[in-house]
């Protein structure tokens, strides 16, 4: 599993062929996110490790979430809520991040690997170029196996308490959290199969 802090690759990565806006854009996020970041968790109680499993950080107990809105490909508006009853791969991306764009690969293998009525990977998008943009970029990659979802209004970033990206959640059939990961991750490694079946098979329906 690879791990870097998100914002650090980016700033390292600025001459990587993007267009001047979107390294605009990303820089300016990776500056402000952790200021809003450090405001929003002042006072706030932590969340207590257990330790890790396949590169995620384990919680004690599931944690419930926030709403998070957002669309799909074709604009109809989603929810979170709309997924319960599967095992959920939550990652938060964008176009402009450069290890999102490395991870989105190995994303696709997940979802193409174990997704349908047990499991999803939902990648959501924060991209504020709208749909277009997440679905030029889809088609540049090969992406095959994973649905278009964007918020466009970056509304998860606070409702998650995700400063920088990408981030990674882990969600059980009822929607909450079980684990998360900042940063990139091979998410089509044999400890991340192993360990989301471990998850489906303990949480399977009645």
């Amino acid at each position: 599993m690879t791990s870097a802090f998100p914002c650090s690759i980016y700033l390292a990565s600025g001459s990587t062929g993007l267009p001047w806006h979107l390294r605009t854009c990303g820089l300016l996020l990776c500056l402000v996110l952790p200021l809003v970041g450090a405001r929003l968790s002042f006072g706030a109680e932590p969340f207590t490790e257990t330790g890790t499993r396949a590169g995620l950080i384990i919680w004690p107990e599931p944690k419930p979430l926030d709403a998070v809105s957002f669309v799909d490909g074709e604009g109809k508006p989603l929810s979170l809520a709309d997924f319960r009853g599967k095992v959920v791969l939550l990652n938060l991306w964008a176009t402009w991040c450069v290890p999102c764009r490395q991870e989105m690969p190995t994303l696709d293998r997940l979802q193409a690997k174990l997704g349908g009525s047990d499991f999803q990977v939902v990648a959501l998008s924060l991209d504020q170029g709208g749909l277009p943009v997440v679905r030029d970029f889809y088609r540049e990659i090969g992406i095959q196996h994973l649905p278009v979802y964007l918020d466009e209004h970056m509304q998860a970033i606070q409702s998650l308490g995700a400063f920088g990206l990408p981030v990674t959640l882990l969600l059980d059939r009822e929607g909450r959290e079980i684990g998360r990961k900042a940063g990139a991750a091979e998410w089509d490694s044999p400890e991340v199969i192993e360990f989301v079946q471990e998850v489906m098979a303990s949480t399977a329906r009645k």
